[in-house]
């Protein structure tokens, strides 16, 4: 009996949190379709509804402006349907009886809302629980150290910890190995610790910051080999402690969340072209389903890794619509500056035609990597 409650309270959880990343999706869209609500409203557009979710309305309240709010029964979109957008319209507050330049902005206010929203998880991110910045949490006293607990590790070998420029803190431990010459690796002094003999190399420069004040270190890195699942040798490193994040300042925070934010953003750009390039495969890729199934699996591993997505997955909306690929914003700017520049605009059932399809090929598409997930 207790292990049957035991089972039904770990699948409660997991559905927990599965509702959550549903709701963290849902926040995340309804950010980009109220960008296009603001600055709609902002330059007069007429607005027909704002819609929270597809499908079937579950309330719907009709404004005094004549606009309908909707909630919907399939939680996983939405849109803000402006009049006349894609049909002609005489009201001239219509969509497309608006200028060229005020169509623009409209049509970039969804990405430029996920982008400062970006911005601002990160701030949250930064300040409530660190992200790339090592904090010394726990010194181990089996191994030889010079870091002391809540030293904050600024440089490694003279380059600074930072997660913009990549230089996270395993990359440069890593890098650092890498570039030891043969003769440096033949130079140690083995310590065995609970049965696991580790080389151990005095050669790794630390930059912390200790009591408010920087100071130069010398550390050690001991390194050990390994067999991994598959049964191969791998080579691994320990620096004899343990590291959180670094919770910034809020200062600090304050400084680093744009440039944070933009590094996500081009990291989703770096991915894209990884997959133009054959350099990621379909089983990188993922849909909705797929992103609500990570973000539930991580949030439930650390609450603080929800507060990694939040920012990632702004940045990604918000380069993702960027996109001329057709029915996303950024195809939809395109052609209107085509018209902008023509001075008239490209047969608008043609447009219609153009952005329905590519709407069709993107839901395929989508749908295609969430059920080949669920086969691999």
């Amino acid at each position: 009996m207790l292990c049957m409650l035991a089972s039904f309270a770990s699948v409660m959880t997991t559905i927990g949190y599965v509702l959550l990343a549903i709701l963290v999706l849902l926040v995340m869209i309804t950010i980009h379709e109220f960008g296009h609500y603001t600055f709609g409203k902002w330059l007069g557009f007429k607005i027909d509804e704002f819609s929270i979710g597809f499908g079937k309305a579950i309330f719907k309240k009709t404004l005094k402006s004549g606009e309908v709010f909707s909630i919907r029964i399939i939680p996983l979109g939405g849109y803000c349907a402006f009049a006349g957008e894609d049909e002609d319209d005489p009201d001239p507050k219509s969509f497309n009886n608006q200028k060229p330049w005020k169509r623009l902005i409209v049509q970039f206010g969804g990405v430029f809302f996920n982008f400062i929203s970006a911005i601002i998880f990160a701030f949250i991110l930064l300040v409530a629980f660190g992200y790339d910045v090592p904090k010394v949490d726990q010194v181990n006293s089996d191994f030889q150290t010079n870091l002391q607990t809540n030293d904050i590790i600024r440089e490694i070998d003279g380059v600074k910890v930072d997660f913009i420029t990549d230089n996270t803190a395993n990359a440069l431990l890593n890098e650092h190995y890498a570039n030891m010459t043969d003769e440096e690796k033949a130079n140690y002094t083995e310590v065995t610790v609970d049965d696991i003999t580790y080389k151990c190399y005095n050669n790794l420069e630390f930059t912390v910051e200790r009591d408010g004040e920087t100071v130069e270190i010398l550390g050690n890195m001991y390194v050990y080999t390994q067999a991994d699942a598959d049964g191969n040798d791998v080579t691994r490193l320990y620096v004899g402690f343990s590291t959180v994040p670094y919770q910034y300042s809020f200062v600090e925070a304050l400084a680093k969340c744009v440039p944070l934010a933009a590094a996500f953003a081009w990291k989703v750009l770096v991915s894209l072209w990884w997959i133009i390039t054959g350099q990621i495969g379909i089983a990188d890729i993922g849909g909705p389903f797929t992103t609500i199934s990570t973000i539930a699996e991580y949030s439930q591993q650390n609450i603080a890794n929800l507060f990694v997505f939040l920012p990632f997955i702004s940045a990604n909306l918000a380069v993702f619509n960027l996109l001329p690929i057709p029915a996303l914003d950024g195809s939809r700017m395109v052609f209107t500056t085509i018209e902008w520049i023509r001075g008239k605009p490209i047969n608008r059932k043609v447009e219609g035609y153009i952005h329905f399809a590519g709407l069709i090929i993107l839901f395929a598409l989508v749908i295609f990597v969430d059920i080949y997930h669920l086969f691999i």
